[in-house]
């Protein structure tokens, strides 16, 4: 073995501790790394908008709290609108449900015992899923009163909670007013060596992960409004809360679509709506659907997102399951760098040796042997 084998060996074994050592203080801080890695992220996402004030002439300072304005008021918003909805719509969900399963009893069933001559109704029992389902409920409700009541008596407990929420807007603004600074310094850390390869793989990283970070909120958003303001004008009870899950779900292709629509033609149904409303219903979601592929997609998604739906779902189960609301918080860009990883394994491993293209072949038209190379291309 050579000293430059030696040595390179010895490079890889110490960056090797020290991602092991990294994922180790991850573990162990995870408690307390939330709300700076929630903090990260909202800068992350709110940089490109600050360097677009700045690119217009404006400071970083100004730019900054243009920008962190900008996100407090969204925030704002959003939890004074949007949750007291979705809770007052979910109240009135439980409370619909029996109506929901008298429909099921005394509609559905008897119309598919007819229509396939099987017996249901002594298998089959709505009700009781309902009274489970309004028992879990209200166990929940339980739970969650019995735990802020252990809070209040805890005032240690109070200011954790206090502390916690109020770094997130400080660490937030401190990001994004030296995000640039904070990369340049990283950037001065990294080897010398690898430094070009580094960088190249975290733009291709931001890039991916910017794609369907930014887009496909923006696309969500957009959808689950369309969904809620049309489902509205068409009449469907707990419009907006069947609405705003079908736009939280359209990050997997066509899945927010029929989660929506299914949802809505059953409370449609059990209203007793006329066929007429039923295909409005439809239209509702054939013009979101319209948006999504022609407009929405295309606009702030682009044509390729580089995070396939089913990575995604896996990506945020697995980070909840090890590491808690953190391992939910890095799932997506972890695996954006993993995909990238990949494929630069993929481009590495295809241009090598093993692979065997150091020569590769190139066919011209009507050169013999062409039309069954490439034909054999094709079946494989």
């Amino acid at each position: 073995m050579t000293d430059n084998t030696w040595l390179r060996d010895q490079r890889r074994w110490r960056w090797l501790a020290l991602l092991v050592l990294a994922g180790g203080l991850i573990w162990l801080l995870s408690p307390i790394l939330t709300p700076f890695v929630l903090s990260a992220l909202l800068a992350w996402l709110g940089n490109p908008l600050v360097l677009r004030l700045e690119r217009a002439g404006r400071s970083r300072n100004t730019a900054v709290i243009i920008v962190f304005i900008l996100m407090t008021l969204i925030l704002v918003l959003s939890l004074v609108l949007i949750i007291p909805l979705l809770e007052e719509q979910i109240r009135e969900l439980i409370l619909w449900l029996p109506r929901l399963a008298e429909w099921t009893t005394n509609t559905v069933i008897p119309w598919l015992e007819t229509k396939f001559g099987i017996s249901l109704k002594q298998y089959v029992d709505p009700m009781s899923l309902v009274n489970l389902i309004k028992g879990h409920w209200q166990q929940a409700g339980g739970v969650a009163a019995t735990v802020l009541g252990g809070i209040s008596k805890s005032g240690l407990a109070i200011i954790g909670w206090v502390a916690t929420i109020s770094l997130i807007p400080v660490v937030t603004y401190y990001f994004l007013r030296d995000w640039q600074d904070m990369l340049a310094r990283l950037q001065s850390l990294i080897p010398r060596p690898v430094e070009p390869t580094f960088m190249k793989l975290a733009r291709e990283s931001d890039a991916v992960l910017g794609n369907f970070m930014r887009g496909q909120i923006s696309v969500m958003l957009v959808l689950g409004m369309v969904y809620a303001l049309g489902l509205w004008i068409v009449g469907v009870e707990f419009g907006f809360l069947i609405g705003f899950i079908a736009g939280l779900v359209s990050f997997v292709p066509y899945l927010g679509a029929f989660v929506g629509i299914s949802a809505a033609l059953i409370a449609a149904l059990v209203q007793g709506m006329d066929p007429m409303h039923l295909g409005l219903v439809v239209a509702v979601f054939m013009i979101g659907q319209t948006l999504e592929s022609f407009f929405l997609t295309p606009w702030l998604v682009g044509d390729s997102i580089g995070l396939h739906p089913v990575a995604v779902i896996f990506s945020i189960m697995a980070g909840g399951q090890l590491f808690g609301f953190l391992g939910v918080l890095l799932a997506l860009p972890v695996t954006a760098v993993v995909m990238v990883l990949l494929r630069y394994a993929h481009e590495q491993y295809t241009t090598s040796n093993l692979y065997g293209a150091e020569r590769p072949m190139i066919l011209t038209p009507g050169s013999e042997g062409s039309k069954e190379s490439i034909n054999a291309g094709i079946d494989v």
